[in-house]
Order: C-alpha cells, then sequence, then structure tokens
C-alpha cells in the first residue's frame, strides 16, 4: 500500500509540474509587410494562439486568416476572397519546436536567442519553416519574438498579373507573444 501512495504521490508531482510547463495565449500577435516600390501593403492580427511546452520545446500555432486587419478594406476583402480563399483555407498554422529549448531557464528571469523551426500550413500547403527567434522569462511570464518570410508562391498563392508588381514576392511576418503559464 506504501508503494502504491508513493507511486501516486510521484505522479501527481508529475503531472502538476507538466502542466506548469506549458504556457498559452489567444492574443498572439502577428504583423506580415509586403513592401514594393509601387505599394506597402500591411496587415494585423491580434488574435493568434499559442501553445509552448516548456519541457520539450514544441510549439503550435493558429491563426484565423479573417481576423488580419488592413488599412483599407479593400485590400482585406481581396486578401481574403481572391488570394488568401478564406472560406476554404480558414486558418494557419505552425507545428514547430525550439531546438535548443534546454538553454532557457524558465525559473529565472532571462533573455534568451532560440532557434524554432517546424512547418507552416497556409492556404492548404505545408512547407518548412525555420529562423531565429527572443524568449523572453520575466516574473514567470514568457514574451517571444521573431520575423521570417514567406513566399506567397510556395503555398499556392497566385496573385494576378495585373498587381504583381503591387505585391512582394517575399512577405515578412513578424511574430509577438505574450505567454502564460497554462492552468486547466
Amino acid at each position: 500500500m506504501k508503494r502504491f501512495a508513493l507511486l501516486f504521490s510521484l505522479l501527481v508531482i508529475g503531472f502538476t509540474q507538466l502542466e506548469a510547463q506549458k504556457y498559452f495565449t489567444r492574443d498572439g500577435k502577428i504583423t506580415f509587410s509586403s513592401d514594393t516600390p509601387i505599394e506597402k501593403i500591411e496587415a494585423h492580427n491580434q488574435k493568434a494562439t499559442c501553445v509552448l511546452n516548456a519541457a520539450d520545446g514544441r510549439m503550435e500555432f493558429a491563426v484565423l486568416i479573417k481576423a488580419f486587419q488592413f488599412e483599407k478594406a479593400l485590400m482585406q476583402e481581396h486578401f481574403n476572397e481572391n488570394y488568401m480563399e478564406s472560406g476554404t483555407y480558414p486558418k494557419a498554422v505552425f507545428k514547430g519546436q525550439i531546438s535548443d529549448i534546454e538553454a532557457v531557464d524558465f525559473s529565472k528571469d532571462g533573455t534568451y536567442e532560440v532557434t524554432v523551426a517546424g512547418e507552416m500550413t497556409i492556404h492548404g500547403l505545408k512547407q518548412p519553416v525555420s529562423t531565429a527567434g527572443t524568449l523572453v522569462v520575466k516574473d514567470g511570464k514568457l514574451s517571444a519574438e521573431a520575423t521570417f518570410e514567406v513566399k506567397p508562391e510556395d503555398y499556392g498563392i497566385k496573385i494576378p498579373s495585373v498587381v504583381r508588381k503591387n505585391i512582394a514576392e517575399i512577405v515578412q511576418v513578424m511574430v509577438a507573444v505574450d505567454l502564460a503559464p497554462f492552468n486547466k
């Protein structure tokens, strides 16, 4: 009976620690920018969901395409209907891992340069993505930032020739999240 009680206690402590090692947000910020000599296009989404497992570095993002906000309503309409087809492909997803997670000390405040690699799914197509990022631990919370590039053509996004010069061949994507410990 004592062995069972000890084993049960260890399992409860282990599960509690695993729970404390997950961080979460529903308010992540994603901005993308297409800059050409003809036009600068920028969109913001402040409703990205992110989960980070601090134990092994696994990280997942999901963002609704329709939640991107543009300066001009017509740009937003064209983005959703003509390019991203958000009715058919409603979200973009990243599943990956912080490859050097063991270098991050989640128990004390600090700033850590990390590498994130995984697969991005946009417009129904998956592509590998790898980028440098910054992870900041402060007062038991995390914030993370990264910038990477996306080629619309890699995801089957077709740009009509009439506006091809208005949209950059490579789009800059900036991600910023503030993560809190996940509590069920």
